[in-house]
C-alpha cells in the first residue's frame, strides 16, 4: 500500500480543505459515497415549513438577539421532559444561530470574566471539534489540547488535568463534548461531576457540547446541566450547548440554544447583542415546534440504530472496529492499513467511499502524540441502503 503524503495542519485548518489536498484529482474506484461531513440525511420534521410560512412575516423584522419568549420556554419545557431540570427562560436560556456560533463566541465572554489572568488557556478534547480551537486563537488564548485515549474511553483525562496547577490558574474555559465527535463515547455522572467541580474550584466555564444528545444506542447520556442542577441546584460554570441540527435533521436552519449559569448567560447576551447573529422569528416560531415535539426524535434514533446494526453485521471482523455509544460516527483504527491518510485514499482509490482522517481532527502534542492520525471517522448520514453499501465495500477494500 502507498502511503499518502502528509499534509500540514494548524489548530485552525478546515479539514474539508485538508482532505481536498490529500485527494487531489485522484478519481473515485466507483460511484462516491461521501461520509466524511456530519450532515444528516434523514427527513426533516413535516412541521417545519407549515410553522416557517405562519410566521413568514417576521422576515421583515430584525429577531430578538436572546430569543423569543416562547421559543425559550419550549426549551426550558425541553429540558424539563429530557432531563428533569428546571431552567428559568429568562434568566438561563439564550437563542443561537445554531450551536457554532455560539460555542465559537462564547470564549471571549469566558476571558472577559476572568480578567485576573494575562495569558488565558482553553482547554479542549483532541480530537476536537475545529471550531474550539479557532475560537480559543481568534480570542487570544492558547488552546490547550488534552488527548482522549482509549484507556481513557477516549475522554480527557481528568487526573492529569486535576494535577496541572499551572494550567488550571490560566484556564478560562473547558470544552467536553458527550457524546462525543468522532468517538462516540459518553461522558457519566461521575465523569461530569468531576469536570464540573474542577470548573467551580479554579473559577473556569465548562462548555458542555451536546449537540448529539438524542443520538445514542441504549444508555441514554445525561447532561452537564443535569448533573450540575442534580447534584448541588446551581448550574455555576456550566454551560450546555445544543442544536436542532442533529436532533431533529436540520443543519440548515441554524438554530439552537445555549442554558446554564445565568451569570454568565447575562455576559454572553450582553456580548451577543453587538456582536453575533439573531435566528430570524419565522425559524424561532418553527424551532419552538420542533422542540416540543419527540415523535420524529425517537424515529430518527433509531433509523441510526438500525445502522449501528449493520455496522456490528458488516466489520465485526474488522480490527478496531468499536460500535459507538453515541453521536453518528464510527472512529476506525486503520494502523494496519498504513494510518488514517493512507486508509482514506485506499479507500477512494479503491472503492469511491470518501471517509476523513483521523488526524484532520487532532492537533499533535510536545510529544509528538496524534491520537487521530490511525484513525479515520466514517459519518453515519445516508440511509440505511446507501450506508450498507459503502459498508460492504470498505470491508471488501480493506479485507
Amino acid at each position: 500500500m502507498q502511503l499518502a503524503t502528509s499534509t500540514i495542519r494548524s489548530p485552525i485548518r478546515s479539514p474539508w480543505d485538508a482532505i481536498r489536498v490529500l485527494i487531489g484529482d485522484t478519481p473515485p474506484g466507483a460511484d462516491p459515497i461521501d461520509m466524511t461531513i456530519g450532515e444528516p440525511k434523514h427527513p426533516m420534521p413535516d412541521v417545519v415549513m407549515a410553522r416557517m410560512t405562519e410566521a413568514a412575516s417576521g422576515f421583515a423584522q430584525y429577531p430578538p438577539i436572546r430569543g423569543t419568549a416562547a421559543l425559550r420556554q419550549a426549551i426550558a419545557a425541553w429540558a424539563v421532559r429530557r432531563y428533569g431540570i428546571t431552567l428559568d427562560p429568562e434568566r438561563m436560556v439564550l437563542a443561537l444561530n445554531g450551536s457554532r456560533e455560539g460555542l465559537y463566541s462564547a470564549v471571549v465572554p469566558a476571558i472577559e470574566r476572568r480578567p485576573d489572568i494575562a495569558a488565558p488557556l482553553v482547554a479542549m478534547p483532541n480530537p476536537f471539534y475545529q471550531v474550539y480551537s479557532a475560537a480559543a486563537l481568534s480570542a487570544g488564548a492558547t488552546p490547550v489540547f488534552l488527548p482522549a485515549l482509549p484507556s481513557q474511553n477516549f475522554l480527557p483525562n481528568l487526573d492529569t488535568l486535576s494535577q496541572d496547577k499551572e494550567t488550571l490558574a490560566r484556564l478560562v474555559a473547558f470544552y467536553l463534548c458527550s457524546p462525543s465527535n468522532p468517538q462516540g463515547t459518553l461522558a457519566d455522572r461521575a465523569y461530569l461531576t468531576r469536570a464540573i467541580n474542577l470548573a467551580r474550584k479554579y473559577d473556569f466555564m465548562l462548555f458542555c457540547d451536546e449537540c448529539y444528545s438524542e443520538i445514542y444506542d441504549d444508555v441514554v447520556p445525561c447532561g452537564g446541566l443535569e448533573v450540575a442542577l442534580h447534584e448541588t441546584g446551581d448550574a455555576a460554570n456550566v454551560i450546555a450547548f445544543n442544536s436542532l441540527s442533529k436532533r431533529s435533521n436540520l443543519p440548515g436552519l441554524r438554530s439552537g440554544f445555549c442554558a446554564g449559569d445565568p451569570v454568565f448567560i447575562e455576559r454572553f447576551a450582553t456580548f451577543r447583542n453587538v456582536t453575533c447573529p439573531q435566528v430570524p422569528l419565522p425559524i424561532q416560531h418553527a424551532s419552538a415546534a420542533i422542540w416540543a415535539d419527540e415523535d420524529h426524535v425517537v424515529a430518527n434514533r433509531r433509523k441510526y440504530v438500525e445502522k449501528f446494526e449493520a455496522c456490528d453485521r458488516l466489520l465485526g471482523g474488522l480490527d478496531g472496529y468499536r460500535r459507538p455509544a453515541g453521536s453518528f460516527f464510527l472512529w476506525l483504527d486503520m494502523a494496519q492499513f498504513g494510518g488514517g491518510e493512507a486508509a482514506t485514499v485506499t479507500l477512494w482509490k479503491g472503492c469511491g467511499v470518501k471517509v476523513l482522517p483521523g488526524a484532520y481532527l487532532c492537533h499533535p502534542t510536545d510529544d509528538d502524540l496524534d491520537p487521530g492520525a490511525d484513525h479515520i471517522r466514517i459519518a453515519l448520514v445516508h440511509d440505511l441502503a446507501i450506508t450498507e453499501v459503502a459498508l460492504e465495500r470498505l470491508v471488501t477494500q480493506l479485507g
